[in-house]
């Protein structure tokens, strides 16, 4: 880190009130110091930046050349910056400039000047090598805060200025290394008009009166109030003005539960008795028998009939949830129906799973897949045309409707593709296909068989049927809502009575993996 030293201000008397006054100082120190110019760039110059031999530059007030108040006599390149000596002319203005000078005022420098050549270093800031220095101004704050006027002094004029007495630093400049890399700015976006190195101004916020009397004036006036009292505005954010924003509810809301029920949609649901727990669903289990009359007048063949009482036990399947009067009250949308909603899926849901765990366990009829050929078509041809086989035979003539498959068996079937690599189940089915499918739908026909895909089968379920020979019974209760005074709360329940029998099992046949 450099340190300036500031020598105080002294008057040499002795040279007479007519000797022209000089003052001597750092117009600006060297790089890594930076500032921040007028229009918000940061900059800094590198040492050597600046022509010492160039013509004098002027030395004006506030960077206006209106308040002209002298010349650079001469210019130092010195290890803390660039050194100046500057003559006050001979006017009543530059002697009320000594004055501000001499009372401590003006006890700072600012240089106007046009890069040349430059680059900026990694935190974006302009790095100047080259430069005209154009003016050294007086004022007050400076932006480079080590620009300061380091004595002032009035002597006899000499042919050749002499070069100020550098001051005092502590330590050498820092330079650019490659830890501080900078980036080479291409020539033809110099910039042609001069960087001064002032330090931005405080804008003053105006009475109600300067600014009507402004909008009067108009023309330059009103523009510069403007352009002072929009940078001026506070910057207003979110956090700021938490109190007045919204915070809105895109509806409806999402619910990813889908509560299909692929097993009882494809059964169907009876309707339930009202009375009792358990009820009777008869089936005939002996048959009347027929037979050729040996002779004439002699007796027929004789046959009994007999019908079994099926025993059916309801089951009860629901659940419930309180909601306090508050949460119904404010909510929006309003609570009870998303809860409702979210209750009939998941009853559907459940109810559908025992539907279909039921079935899997009643079909007891079992023939062995072979694992290892599950990738082959003609090994699932065979299987298939075996189970309906099986079917026809034990179950009095009935045929399978229905192949009931786990959503990784529909997969693996779906996949299935003949030697030449052509799907067999095809969206869009050849003659020769044994179905199609789709893999944003599970509606789908396999070997003449309605597929039916549940994820509520337990994986590699395969199971094919006639969906006659098991049966669903159902009594939907829907929704039940109690209120609790003592805890100003709602009780709301979903429910409803299921049960199910597998009254023919010799309908269905179930794939036993080896």
């Amino acid at each position: 880190m450099i340190h300036f030293v500031n020598v105080p201000i002294t008057l040499d008397a002795s040279a007479g009130e007519d000797a022209p006054k000089t003052i001597t100082g750092i117009a600006v120190p060297w790089a890594p110091v930076s500032a921040t110019v007028m229009d918000g760039t940061k900059v800094s110059f590198a040492r050597g930046a600046f022509d010492l031999d160039m013509k004098n530059p002027k030395l004006l007030e506030n960077h206006d050349m209106s308040q002209l108040r002298g010349v650079v006599t001469s210019l130092a390149d010195m290890p803390e910056g660039l050194g100046f000596t500057a003559t006050f002319a001979k006017t009543g203005a530059a002697a009320d400039a000594i004055e501000l000078v001499k009372a401590g005022a003006y006890d700072s420098v600012s240089v106007g000047a046009v890069p040349t050549k430059f680059k900026y270093d990694k935190n974006g800031v302009m790095v100047v090598s080259q430069a005209d220095l154009i003016e050294i101004s007086l004022v007050a704050q400076p932006a480079f805060k080590d620009a300061v006027i380091t004595e002032i002094a009035a002597s006899e004029p000499e042919e050749d200025a002499t070069e100020p007495t550098p001051t005092d630093s502590e330590e050498e400049p820092e330079v650019a290394t490659q830890e501080n890399p900078v980036v080479e700015v291409e020539a033809s976006i110099i910039p042609t008009t001069p960087i001064y190195a002032t330090a931005k101004r405080t804008f003053i916020m105006p009475t109600a009166a300067e600014y009507i009397s402004a909008a009067f004036v108009g023309g330059d006036k009103w523009r510069e109030m403007s352009a002072g009292l929009q940078a001026a505005a506070p910057d207003v954010v979110t956090t700021d003005i938490p109190g007045v924003l919204p915070l809105p509810i895109v509806q409806p809301v999402y619910n990813n539960f889908i509560g299909r029920r692929p097993v009882i949609d494809a059964i169907g649901a009876k309707a339930m008795p009202q009375g009792g727990k358990v009820f009777i669903r008869p089936e005939v289990t002996t048959h009347t028998s027929i037979g050729n009359q040996a002779t004439e007048n002699t007796a027929l063949t004789q046959g009994t009939f007999v019908i079994t009482d099926n025993q059916v036990t309801k089951g009860t399947y629901g659940g419930y949830v309180t909601l306090s009067e508050q949460s119904i009250d404010w909510s929006q949308p309003e609570i009870i129906g998303l809860v409702l909603d979210d209750m009939a899926r998941i009853y559907a849901n459940a109810t559908d799973n025992v539907a279909a765990d039921n079935l899997a366990t009643g079909a007891s009829v079992t023939r062995n897949f072979a694992s290892a050929s599950g990738a082959d078509p003609a090994y699932w041809v065979e299987w298939i045309y075996g189970a309906a086989s099986t079917i026809l035979s034990s179950s009095n003539g009935n045929l399978p409707t229905h192949l009931f498959l786990a959503p990784n068996v529909w997969a693996s079937l779906s996949s299935l593709s003949d030697t030449a690599d052509r799907p067999l189940f095809p969206n869009v089915g050849p003659m020769n296909a044994f179905g199609g499918s789709n893999a944003n739908s599970t509606d789908m026909m396999a070997f003449g068989l309605r597929v039916i895909v549940d994820r509520n089968f337990a994986a590699s379920t395969v199971i094919v049927g006639d969906p006659s020979g098991y049966e669903i019974f159902e009594q939907q209760k829907g929704a039940l809502s109690i209120d609790v005074p003592s805890t100003m709360s709602r009780t709301i329940a979903f429910r409803g009575y299921l049960a199910t029998l597998m009254i023919d099992p010799t309908k269905f046949v179930k794939a036993a993996f080896v």
